[in-house]
């Protein structure tokens, strides 16, 4: 197991940040649109509202 956990950490070191820069990218878009829904409904006019 020694062997795996070195092995490891000298994969993550070569790959630098592209992959974290991917994720947050991800979670950010994603979360601007469910924000961006969740907004937006509220000032949906469904004619139940006089």
């Amino acid at each position: 197991m020694p062997h795996t956990a070195t092995l490891l950490a000298a994969v993550s070191d070569d790959q630098g940040p592209g992959n974290t820069l991917r994720v947050v990218l991800l979670v950010s878009l994603l979360g601007a649109g469910l924000l961006a829904w969740f907004l937006l409904r509220g000032y949906r006019n469904d004619d139940n509202n006089d």
